[in-house]
């Protein structure tokens, strides 16, 4: 029994949240990148996005313009807010979920990384493109070197991320995106995010 009551001790420690590993969420709805090209194509000649609300990370935005995306079998997601500014690819970053409805099997990567992505249509009030530009993003941390360092993560490029509470679990194969212009976040999509009931502001762990 001791031995026991050892080994659950052991294990309780383990997932437990460490000091300074606590990493604040951030719940990534479906949304779309696009390059000037693209923009133009979709809202007309030279066109500039307008800031919705500006996002955590210095100098992103959510902007005021949104398209409709089309998959294979012909059903619109509507409404897919664009984030800025503008990139130098077109890409749309979907839920699993999302990609079902649009029948699809768009590929987990890296944002930017369109490797094997799936053909939408994005269709705006001025135009449309048919690109190769689902995905499915990979759980990923944004996290600056200091931190990094702070929290005794040099040398990893995974990691594992506890979440605790009634719907508890544990992900697997957290990308770190490290970049010193990143304020410390972990991204999820909507799927991975109701699964752990996770809302944007909640707290996890990551696991040493």
């Amino acid at each position: 029994m001791l031995d026991i009551d050892r080994i659950v001790a052991e294990v309780v420690d383990k997932l437990a949240p460490k000091p300074g590993l606590a990493v604040p969420v951030g719940v990534s709805a479906r949304h779309c990148h696009l390059n000037q090209e693209g923009l133009d194509a979709l809202f007309g000649p030279d066109y500039e996005l307008n800031v919705y609300r500006e996002l955590y990370q210095p100098g992103a935005f959510a902007a005021e313009e949104m398209i409709s995306v089309v998959g294979p079998r012909l059903r619109a997601v509507e409404r897919v807010r664009i984030l800025g500014p503008t990139r130098g690819y077109n890409q749309v970053e979907l839920a699993r979920t999302d990609a079902i409805y649009l029948g699809v099997q768009p590929p987990v990567r890296d944002s930017g990384d369109l490797a094997g992505a799936n053909a939408v249509t994005f269709i705006g009030p001025k135009g449309s493109i048919t690109v190769n530009a689902a995905i499915r993003a990979a759980r990923h941390i944004h996290m600056a070197s200091a931190e990094v360092a702070r929290m005794g993560l040099v040398g990893k490029d995974r990691v594992r991320v506890y979440v605790g509470g009634e719907k508890g679990l544990t992900f697997e194969n957290v990308r770190l995106k490290i970049d010193e212009s990143y304020l410390t976040e972990i991204h999820l999509d909507t799927d991975d995010a109701n699964a752990a009931e996770l809302a944007c502001g909640d707290t996890v762990t990551i696991l040493p």
